[in-house]
């Protein structure tokens, strides 16, 4: 789970439908039961769903969320660290969600004899990592917005997936609402995005919207043309009840290193990851300008960059040369002049991409 300081507009990931992808594709199996009746509830168009999946304040809550990503890509290092960027890329993830209201929150990610969590509780933050038993204590801004989306820089709950997702809906998205679905218990309606562009990759995204709340409680991606799910993260228990004060408060443990910053004292010191986007909706890509050793990238991420060089197939055109990795719903060009360009579309996007960062014409990301 990534640090609090580092959740400015420009660094969380929450590009639409192209940073979802990043964080995850071709689901190896579904972990989340769906009963084979539809439950009945009241008809919803397509526009209702959206106004209710869009809300980004849910009611109080309490669930187990399971994330499942395997991209089809090389075995990559570092996946035993739940904060970092392989991770995401791969294999399964439970999280575990308390959620009192905007400014009263709790996300922990469990892992075998370890736990991140991240606790928001009024104007104070706490990010601690049981292994290195450290904490963080950050003192936010009274006046600023805290959103379950905050915490992280990937969709870790069904709701900050939606929220990433509904910012592609437009006229190049065909919206539908199919069977009605049983999403952790709960009669959901599925709500249905489809790219009109055949340049994407994504043939559909559906989100099981709650009956009753208007919570988003399943996000399916599929590649396009595939019958199952190739990324999912959704609720496996969800109960819409206000979390117990215990579970929303925190104090570091005995021993532990804690140091503290000011988040309304500016923005966090320290380098910052030079992301940017380049196109929009579902042909947006992302272009991580430090993805090569000149960039200043980091030791682990020189690992994982490396790793996926191995897979990658030699290529070139006006753009310059490099390599290409692709599979069913991800499209990857690390470029020999050090860049790394990624998204959910043909690798024909990512060669125009290419070739408008290297004019300097890029669109920095929100």
């Amino acid at each position: 789970m990534a640090a609090v300081p580092k959740l400015s507009r420009r660094t969380r990931w929450a590009v639409p439908v192209g940073a979802l992808v990043i964080t995850g594709a071709v689901l190896a199996g579904s972990l989340i039961s769906v009963a084979q009746a539809s439950p009945g509830l009241p008809p919803r168009t397509p526009a209702q769903l959206l106004a209710q999946a869009a809300d980004p304040v849910p009611p109080p809550l309490t669930g187990t969320v399971v994330e499942t990503a395997s991209l089809g890509l090389p075995s990559l290092p570092g996946t035993a660290n739940p904060t970092s960027i392989a991770s995401l890329l791969t294999g399964s993830h439970t999280v575990r969600v308390w959620y009192g209201g905007p400014r009263h929150l709790r996300l922990a990610v469990p892992e075998p004899l370890s736990e991140t969590d991240v606790i928001v509780d009024g104007t104070t933050a706490w990010l601690w990592q049981s292994t290195a038993n450290t904490v963080t204590e950050y003192s936010l801004p009274a006046d600023a917005r805290t959103r379950m989306t905050e915490p992280t820089t990937a969709p870790l709950t069904p709701q900050q997936a939606a929220q990433q997702v509904l910012a592609a809906v437009g006229q190049t998205t065909t919206v539908s609402v199919d069977s009605n679905v049983t999403v952790a218990g709960q009669a959901a309606y599925e709500l249905v995005l489809a790219p009109k562009d055949p340049r994407s990759l994504i043939g559909q995204l559906q989100i099981a919207v709650d009956g009753r709340n208007g919570v988003p409680l399943r996000l399916q991606v599929f590649a396009r043309g595939a019958s199952s799910p190739a990324f999912q993260v959704g609720y496996t228990s969800i109960r819409f009840v206000t979390p117990a004060p215990a579970d929303l408060t925190f104090s570091p443990p005995p021993g532990a290193k804690v140091t503290k910053e000011n988040l309304g004292a500016g923005q966090p010191s320290g380098p910052q990851p030079d992301i940017s986007t380049i196109g929009s909706g579902w042909l947006t890509v992302l272009d991580l300008a430090s993805a090569g050793g000149s960039g200043g990238s980091s030791p682990r991420a020189d690992t994982v960059l490396s790793a996926l060089l191995l897979s990658a197939t030699p290529v070139s055109g006006a753009w310059g040369t490099g390599r290409l990795l692709r599979t069913s719903l991800v499209s990857v060009l690390i470029t020999d002049s050090g860049r790394m360009f990624v998204g959910a579309v043909q690798p024909g996007v990512l060669y125009a991409a290419a070739g408008q960062a290297a004019t300097g014409s890029q669109t920095q990301a929100p």
